[in-house]
């Protein structure tokens, strides 16, 4: 028998196959039984008549429960109305009869589906959430490779922090100093661009900031990139080309998971570039209009990000921020007053999706600014050679995969776009 999987049940219509899985629902009419089966690659509903089947098999199917394992024999055939293809059974043997399963069709409360995490995977949603995660993964690499950049892995543990250790996990480092388990690989990636020119990172970092919010993790995961002779222009259309990218892949990859979750594809159609640009200025002068409070100087909220995109199909940059409240290592305009940096604001209420920054490219203004910022000198003199020895323009961004893969999925909580999320008030599974 030939290698079947579900998802490409087409192929095998009229053939016999063999399928490997669990049963993740079950019904009965009388002398036929129905299974939905899952593999790993889709679900498939196993259609079992008794008459075409030994007593003993009909005998078993009568105690399945869900999530059983199972193999299964039979038939590939075409649904008469539908797109859909079904297994037309003719023999099956039980590896495993599950436990009475404990997430039942009922409704579930959010605590209770995140202590059975390790069960909640396996449902139509969440497995359609991880494969779409996985798809953007994809994306991400392809368009980086594509476009010349090599992966540079970061450091973890660090001796200090991109902007300081305030919402860091601090750690022993054998008793001897503290270490840091790092929120960004991005200055590590800058000492890469005179190697390597476009360079990246993608893996977790972590950040002990006590939030409880929607957007929020303690542990997640981030891709970082860093460019050589790359400005701040250089830097937005790289961004907008990379989200452009990934929307077009999780589309073409992912209609069947973007329909389980219920997902506007059509919204997802429309993000496209070039992508709408204003100044923090221009911002906080449309978001005053629109009923919010906030000040020229104070940074974006949650509300003032929904609210800022509310009239909009496509993310929006907001570019050019007060200097005093971005980071120490982002370039500034010529007057020393705004940051030339951007955030990338998702529409429908995501929020932020991407930061990013033409960096401080001038040995004696980035001392400067650590020593404003009141940062270690010492643990930051290696961050310092980089403009000693050949430096350039150079520019990044970080994507946090997380908001990324609730912004596609339609999914309100990051909770639910991770395996196993890490929050302020839970470590388990």
């Amino acid at each position: 028998m030939e290698n079947f999987k579900t998802n490409i049940a087409k192929d095998f219509v009229d053939k016999e196959v063999t399928l490997k899985g669990w049963v993740a629902n079950f019904r009965s009419s009388g002398k036929i039984s129905f299974l939905q089966l899952r593999d790993g690659y889709g679900v498939i509903q196993a259609i079992i008549a008794q008459s075409e089947i030994d007593e003993s098999i009909w005998e078993m199917v009568s105690t399945l429960t869900m999530e059983s394992s199972v193999i299964v024999k039979g038939m590939i055939s075409k649904h008469p109305k539908k797109e859909e293809y079904e297994l037309q059974v003719s023999g099956l043997e039980l590896v495993q009869l599950a436990d009475e399963y404990p997430i039942s069709k009922k409704e579930h409360g959010p605590d209770f589906l995140l202590d059975n995490r390790h069960l909640w995977l396996r449902s139509s949603r969440q497995v359609a959430i991880q494969k779409i995660r996985n798809t953007i993964i994809n994306a991400i690499y392809e368009y980086l490779n594509i476009n010349g950049f090599i992966k540079i892995d970061s450091p973890i543990l660090t001796p200090n922090a991109c902007e300081g250790t305030t919402e860091l996990f601090e750690m022993d480092y054998f008793g001897e100093r503290k270490a840091y388990l790092s929120q960004s690989g991005q200055l590590y990636l800058e000492a890469a661009i005179s190697a390597h020119s476009k360079v990246f990172d993608f893996g977790p970092v972590f950040r002990a900031e006590k939030s409880k919010t929607r957007r929020h993790l303690t542990e997640f995961w981030m891709m970082d990139a860093e460019m050589a002779w790359a400005e701040h222009e250089d830097n937005l259309k790289v961004q907008e080309e990379l989200i452009s990218h990934i929307v077009e892949k999780v589309i073409e990859l992912n209609t069947i998971e973007l329909n389980i979750l219920e997902r506007d594809i059509e919204k997802l159609s429309k993000i496209k570039a070039p992508f709408v640009r204003m100044t923090h200025a221009e911002a906080v002068k449309k978001l005053n209009g629109l009923g919010s409070d906030i000040k020229k100087d104070e940074d974006l909220g949650g509300d003032d990000e929904t609210l800022l995109t509310s009239d909009l199909d496509v993310p929006v940059f907001v570019t050019h921020w007060p200097a005093e409240i971005k980071a120490f290592y982002m370039k500034r305009s010529e007057d020393g007053k705004l940051a030339l940096c951007d955030d990338m604001i998702a529409p429908e209420g995501f929020g932020e999706i991407i930061g990013g920054s033409q960096r401080e490219d001038d040995h004696d203004e980035l001392l400067k600014r650590i020593r404003e910022h009141k940062l270690p000198e010492k643990e930051f003199q290696w961050y310092l050679d980089i403009r000693k020895y050949g430096s350039v323009p150079h520019s990044g961004f970080g994507i946090g995969l997380e908001r990324l893969v609730g912004w596609m999925c339609g999914t309100k909580h990051v909770r639910e776009t991770i395996p196993f999320p890490r929050m302020i008030n839970r470590l388990e599974p």
